[in-house]
């Protein structure tokens, strides 16, 4: 081991990013003058619509569909690695699909919720909130897909987060920090596959061209 791979790894997780969209349901949100004035408005002035927020990420990676699989679906240690997650207790599990109770935590969110997951080894993980008092909806889904011929340890990750919260409060709030929030997310997860399965073989590559997202 050299002294070089904190750096390395960090860029690594640096490089893992994928793209944050910010969608309002009224047809004046394509209006750049609109954007314009919006970032004008003072703190505590919150917008009167509803918003719906979507965050895409698309990255070739030096792991296998299994490894990344068994760490997603790993939902009851999630308080372990995952950022922000105080609490995660399965309350049902099968080969298809499981249960949880999840706390969420960061000033000035401190929030629970049951997520229904459904999971089709290795190919996806699908999480949907429900009895929350946060979100009018959540869904977080993973799809893992075969990388390269020549290097077998290697998959494509399709990760995509898909929210909506009930508080015109909180939601204001996503556009000042909730893509932040998801890119260190997903960032959680390689970091943990690679704890858990050593190096990986090759570097990530971002596969997002041109800032499209992926659709779901």
């Amino acid at each position: 081991m050299t002294t070089t791979k904190p750096y390395i790894f960090a860029s690594r997780i640096l490089s893992f990013q994928g793209h944050y969209r910010n969608r309002l349901r009224d047809l004046e949100s394509h209006c750049q003058c609109l954007l314009v004035w919006q970032n004008k408005r003072s703190f505590f002035t919150l917008p009167k619509q509803k918003r719906s927020r979507e965050y895409c990420g698309r990255q070739l990676v030096g792991f296998s569909m299994d490894q990344m699989f068994e760490v997603v679906s790993d939902v009851e240690n999630y308080y372990k690695f995952v950022p922000w997650c105080k609490k995660s207790l399965v309350l049902t599990k099968s080969p298809s699909k499981l249960t949880a109770d999840l706390i969420v935590g960061f000033p000035p969110i401190n929030e629970s919720y049951t997520s229904n997951v459904t999971l089709l080894k290795p190919h996806l993980v699908k999480a949907e909130c429900t009895d929350g008092k946060m979100f009018n909806h959540l869904l977080t889904l993973w799809r893992f897909s075969p990388g390269l011929k020549k290097e077998q340890k290697s998959c494509v990750v399709d990760f995509q987060i898909s929210f909506e919260f009930r508080s015109a409060f909180h939601s204001h709030l996503s556009n000042l920090f909730f893509d932040q929030v998801a890119r260190q997310m997903e960032g959680a997860f390689i970091k943990e596959v690679e704890r858990r399965y050593g190096q990986p073989t090759m570097e990530p590559k971002n596969l997002l061209l041109n800032n499209q997202a992926l659709k779901s």
